[in-house]
């Protein structure tokens, strides 16, 4: 069997087909493409339009497939009319909207509450928050909107007309039920929404059916089935991680965020989870991711992207040897809100560390330091705050994902939680995708065959933890 896995990442997407022989995965890159959010006015919008285009393109380029699953980042949706047509382009979580309009929900029903419905602690693009600014701004889309689909779901829709609402997904809005895994009927009726507006939620595995025949003829494709994976990243990531049996393990998948966790079986909703910001998601097959949203990558590649605005075009191995030279000692909260919107970051770090009295960072070497050392220690933290809430006592932290293959951060991150760090696989996301549709087609168990299989087909690398 040959699979298809499209990965959208906040920043580019791509293509990878794959086999299973004898035990060990195969993988090949077929397509890769930009994501570029475009801003209009001062909105942000995705380009969904010209993205359905690249998992065309994708398709074409595959040849023959028996199965296709998609993955993207969480918490953004397109709304259908009634003809089963969107409404508008899909708005993308850091518009600046948000946060300015979604805590006005909090008069509506208390921050407390959402948190022990959901699990999910307050984050302004969360989908609640999001729907909450369309209903105080633009309110005409929600009376006209007859489905609304997550971004993996979307584009399953797009292949095969069929709707579907992926359970890891559903996970990262704000709207569904930990405890039912339904959409929460108090939270949508208080944003004046009717139920039948939001799919059915289902796990990882499910046939959403073909590519329709009117897109094989367009394309000159063969069909294929397109299977619900674990649809938002981080799902599948977790998928991908090759912990051993008996091991107590936290992760970190590590890209544009970084979200540091633990596999559990039910959610955690008290008081202490809520104030160290432990966020309960969806697993791929029903259990609980439960992690930080931390800052992550963003730091470093927006810093990159305003540096090269300046003519200054670093590449990544310089911004790591520059901050390995600098002995700025100042450390700020990565999740400072203003550290989320593209622009200045070097200009925000520096007032950042001045406004709590520390050293400002004077060269450019030293502003990378600061964001190295910064989000190691907020590593840190969140490996405390979750070992002090479930009661685990941690054996390792396994890091996988693209952050990996920076060394100076996996080598921090060993060094400030004191736990060994065993890096790999890079490409962790695309294998959850694919280890999903490998199980949903008989090709594979279970997960932890899956994880084993994983673990036999790609190298990792051990950090130990140094003073």
């Amino acid at each position: 069997m040959k699979f298809l896995a499209f990965d959208f990442g906040a920043s580019s997407g791509r293509a990878m087909a794959a086999t299973l022989k004898d035990g060990k995965i195969k993988m090949e890159e077929i397509h890769r493409f930009s994501n570029d959010p475009v801003l209009v006015g001062d909105t942000f919008y995705w380009d969904v339009y010209r993205l359905f285009y690249e998992i065309k393109q994708g398709l074409m380029k595959a040849g023959k497939v028996d199965c296709v699953g998609i993955d993207t980042w969480g918490v953004d949706f397109g709304l259908l009319d009634e003809s089963g047509r969107l409404i508008s382009t899909p708005r993308q979580y850091r518009d600046t909207a948000y946060a300015k309009v979604g805590p006005g929900f909090f008069n509506v029903i208390p921050e407390k509450e959402i948190y022990e419905r959901t699990g999910v602690p307050y984050l302004p693009f969360n989908t609640l928050y999001q729907l909450y600014t369309l209903k105080e701004q633009q309110p005409w889309m929600l009376k006209s909107a007859k489905k609304l689909l997550m971004m993996p779901d979307l584009f399953g829709y797009f292949l095969t007309g069929v709707e579907n609402g992926d359970y890891s997904m559903a996970s990262t809005s704000s709207l569904m039920n930990i405890r039912t895994k339904d959409w929460d009927e108090t939270l949508l009726s208080a944003l004046g929404l009717e139920k039948s507006i939001f799919p059915k939620i289902h796990y990882a595995g499910t046939v959403l059916g073909e590519i329709t025949p009117a897109l094989c003829e367009e394309l000159m494709i063969e069909p294929a089935k397109v299977v619900s994976v674990g649809c938002h990243d981080t799902a599948s990531a977790v998928l991908a991680v090759p912990a051993k049996a008996g091991e107590e393990t936290a992760f970190i998948s590590c890209g544009t965020w970084s979200l540091l966790g633990c596999e559990m079986e039910e959610a955690i909703t008290n008081d202490e989870a809520r104030e160290a910001r432990l966020s309960n998601e969806g697993g791929a097959y029903g259990n609980v991711r439960f992690l930080r949203n931390i800052m992550g990558l963003w730091l470093i590649q927006e810093t990159k992207r305003y540096f090269k605005k300046k003519g200054k075009d670093y590449s990544f191995e310089d911004l790591k040897n520059m901050a390995l030279e600098s002995t700025c000692p100042s450390i700020i909260d990565v999740d400072d809100e203003r550290l989320s919107p593209p622009g200045n970051m070097p200009a925000r770090v520096k007032a950042i560390c001045e406004e709590t009295h520390q050293p400002i960072p004077e060269t450019d070497g030293d502003v990378m330091r600061v964001i190295y050392y910064s989000l190691a220690q907020k590593y840190k933290e969140a490996v405390s705050h979750l070992a002090k809430v479930t009661g685990k006592k941690f054996d390792c932290l396994r890091m996988v994902g693209g952050g990996i293959k920076d060394t100076l951060l996996c080598q921090l991150s060993a060094d400030a939680t004191g736990l060994p760090v065993y890096a790999g696989p890079v490409e962790a996301t695309v294998l959850g995708n694919l280890s999903a549709q490998m199980i949903a087609m008989g090709a594979v168990k279970d997960v932890e065959e899956a994880r084993k299989i994983i673990a036999d087909s790609f190298p990792m690398e051990t950090y130990l933890p140094r003073n």
